[in-house]
């Protein structure tokens, strides 16, 4: 088997890494940046959104697995004081493979050019430096709403505990084959209405944002912003596409939410 490790960058997560890589080059398992099976990521949950997005062209291949340097995430399986288990159930037993939803951005410019596609782990949002984001929202090709306000955050079930859920979105389980668009500060007064609520939507409903007045977009593609002008429209729906973990243990959902959001406090 082939791999690769990502780390954050910090003195602990560089150790780490040096210690996989070299115990795991000792049980005969081959280093390869370029085309891995495995992809282990050292660090946080934006490490993990690194390594996925150096590897986005091999989403079918190359499978992911995450050890924490810092606090519990929702992509790592593993601890740091777990490192010699890990390294033995990488190098000698089958791992079972876990897949979640991906989001598809596709951003069309009006001038005709080509339109650029994006994949989402966690989200997308869609604001603007200047005034408000106004937007006529389709829903499979049917108006929705005219959305007036700071922005719009469109998630995967997977990445709905992060922004999404800061906005008040919803917690989707991973497994369901769906995206969550979240609104930002909407207007709604006598005047101007929206839903007010998120809108979760299934892998075959398209949703389609167009822009009503000319202004430059920023859009945030889970850590990677773009800035685009001339925007004709943004298209948001469930890739066909899956992201694969690597799992060699149950690493329950459930569980993870408690263990970030619930303390032990407040669970007695």
């Amino acid at each position: 088997m082939k791999f690769s490790i990502l780390s954050r960058g910090d003195e602990k997560s560089n150790k780490i890494r040096t210690q996989i890589k070299d115990y795991l080059v000792e049980f005969k398992l081959d280093y390869d940046e370029v085309e891995p099976d495995l992809v282990i990521s050292v660090g946080g949950d934006g490490t993990l959104l690194e390594a996925f997005h150096t590897y986005v062209e091999r989403l079918d291949k190359t499978a992911f697995i995450g050890v924490h340097t810092g606090h519990l995430g929702f992509y790592a399986d593993w601890m740091p004081e777990e490192l010699e288990k890990l390294i033995i159930e990488i190098a000698r037993n089958p791992y079972r493979v876990v897949e979640y939803p991906l989001l598809e951005v596709t951003i069309t410019p009006n001038s005709g050019a080509e339109e650029d596609r994006y994949l989402a782990l966690n989200e997308c949002t869609i604001k603007t430096s200047e005034g408000s984001v106004v937007l006529d929202i389709e829903i499979k090709g049917d108006h929705f709403e005219t959305f007036r306000g700071d922005g719009l955050c469109v998630s995967t079930p997977s990445g709905s505990t992060a922004y999404n859920k800061a906005l008040g979105g919803a917690i989707l389980h991973p497994s369901l084959e769906a995206i969550q668009v979240t609104e930002m500060a909407s207007i709604n007064n006598r005047v101007f209405r929206t839903i007010g609520s998120p809108l979760i939507l299934p892998s075959h409903h398209t949703c389609l944002f167009k822009p009503l007045n000319d202004r430059s977009f920023l859009f945030t593609i889970d850590h990677i912003t773009r800035t685009y002008k001339d925007v004709k429209s943004i298209q948001c729906r469930v890739a066909e596409e899956k992201v694969r973990f690597a799992r060699f243990r149950p690493f329950p959902f459930w569980k993870r939410v408690h263990d970030s959001f619930v303390s032990d406090e407040h669970s007695k």
